[in-house]
């Protein structure tokens, strides 16, 4: 087969990684792809979010199966225009892509079919938010409604932080996405992601993860888009995902049937677990970064049939080989992330490192300039390490790390410290 992975980051990456290994895979091309993905596949330069383009380039290059990374392309509406020019792809379309496009659609549909969530509110204008921060009190959510690239949801401990949160979104700091603004409960507990594909009818759960938001260690300090993951997550037992299934996820894909915008795609479930219970903090329509570089280190080459499954309507008769182990990642981030940070700083010691099915650097924020491999963003690398025990897995990854030569980098030294 002929297969196009859209996007540029660490996901991709180990998407293109995981799916190389498979015999079916014949010619992989990734774009826009960066300097790590250049060494497994072709990358090809083209604009992921509109879908005539990329409708052109598959037909251009015989393209037998499209794999959508990001959300933003998903929004965008290009798994329409794929699925109407009769190219196969993996990806929901842009109406059952508003479950995480849209915070205040999701909570909506989780209120249609009873789902366990935050209670919430939606404003389309400060004044009132500001009013229903007041009378609410703090700790409080704010989220911006539509797509932040992670930087839409502020968890504030006070009411100024909350205020100043929605003056800021409506002040237009994060665009179109802070035109509305849904405002939640804060909810204790540990969180999870639990990750299902469906083809509109079936569901599989193929894992679980936990990823590390804040940027300093001991979780503290701003959002992140992720600083590490580790696979699977403790907190997340086999009753809990019996009850996130039955309570939230089915329910809601079947509500997404009802309302005429059947999910195809992976599904992707924040939840909040708290007394062996499960809220869902939200959806995403796509795998998270860095959760997808654990996950795809521990399924492997099974990727693509599984992908495959989906978009044919196959999945029912799909199953998951699970290894007994562990996968943890570590991403390593310019100085200054997730604020201003420079680009252009060399990374050495990349070369010496171990590539194989139990230690892998892929690539995020990377580019190739007079044959070295530079910083070209916020997130940079995500060191990764599979071990038959999660303290094995750390040290492994950990090894790695310092190995890397990159003054210019930092990195959480915590990841998976609840877990062990």
């Amino acid at each position: 087969m002929n297969i196009l992975i859209l996007g540029g980051g660490g996901r991709e990456h180990a998407l293109a990684w995981a799916i190389k290994q498979n015999p079916k895979c014949d010619r992989l091309i990734v774009a826009p792809g960066n300097a790590g993905i250049a060494a497994i596949a072709e990358v090809a330069d083209i604009d992921i979010l509109s879908g005539a383009t990329v409708v052109t380039f598959c037909e251009e290059n015989s393209i037998d199966f499209v794999v959508i990374g990001p959300e933003a392309p998903l929004a965008a509406g290009v798994a329409d225009a794929l699925a109407g020019a009769g190219i196969l792809a993996f990806g929901p379309s842009a109406a059952a892509a508003r479950l995480e496009a849209s915070k205040a659609f999701t909570k909506e549909v989780c209120d249609a079919c009873g789902a366990p969530t935050a209670t919430w509110a939606r404003f389309a204008e400060a004044a009132p938010a500001r009013a229903y921060v007041r009378a609410q009190g703090a700790p409080i959510v704010v989220k911006a409604d539509g797509l932040a690239a992670g930087k839409g949801v502020v968890v504030a401990m006070t009411e100024a932080e909350a205020v100043a949160a929605i003056d800021e979104m409506f002040g237009g700091a994060l665009g179109a996405a802070g035109a509305e603004v849904v405002i939640e409960e804060f909810m204790t507990g540990e969180e999870a992601s639990f990750f299902v594909l469906c083809d509109g009818e079936a569901v599989l759960p193929i894992g679980t993860a936990q990823d590390h938001k804040r940027v300093g260690e001991g979780d503290s300090g701003p959002n992140t888009g992720g600083m590490g993951a580790y696979s699977p997550a403790p907190v997340l037992t086999d009753a809990i995902a019996a009850q996130a299934l039955g309570e939230i996820i089915r329910p809601c894909l079947a509500e997404m049937v009802r309302r005429g915008t059947p999910y195809r795609g992976v599904l992707f479930a924040g939840l909040m677990i708290e007394n062996d219970q499960a809220r869902l903090v939200e959806f995403n329509c796509r795998f998270g970064d860095p959760e997808a570089q654990v996950l795809m280190l521990r399924l492997g080459a099974q990727v693509l049939d599984l992908l495959l499954a989906t978009a044919e309507g196959r999945l029912a008769e799909a199953a998951v080989n699970w290894a007994d182990d562990h996968a943890l990642c570590v991403v390593m981030a310019a100085r200054g992330y997730p604020g201003s940070y420079g680009k252009g700083s060399v990374i050495g010691g990349l070369e010496a490192l171990p590539q194989s099915s139990r230690e892998m650097v892929f690539h995020a924020g990377t580019a190739s300039r007079d044959g070295k491999i530079v910083a070209n963003g916020g997130r940079v690398l995500n060191v990764s390490a599979r071990g038959a025990t999660l303290a094995e897995a750390h040290a492994r990854a950990y090894a790695m790390v310092d190995r890397i030569a990159w003054p210019e980098g930092f990195c959480r030294r915590d990841i998976g410290w609840r877990a062990l």
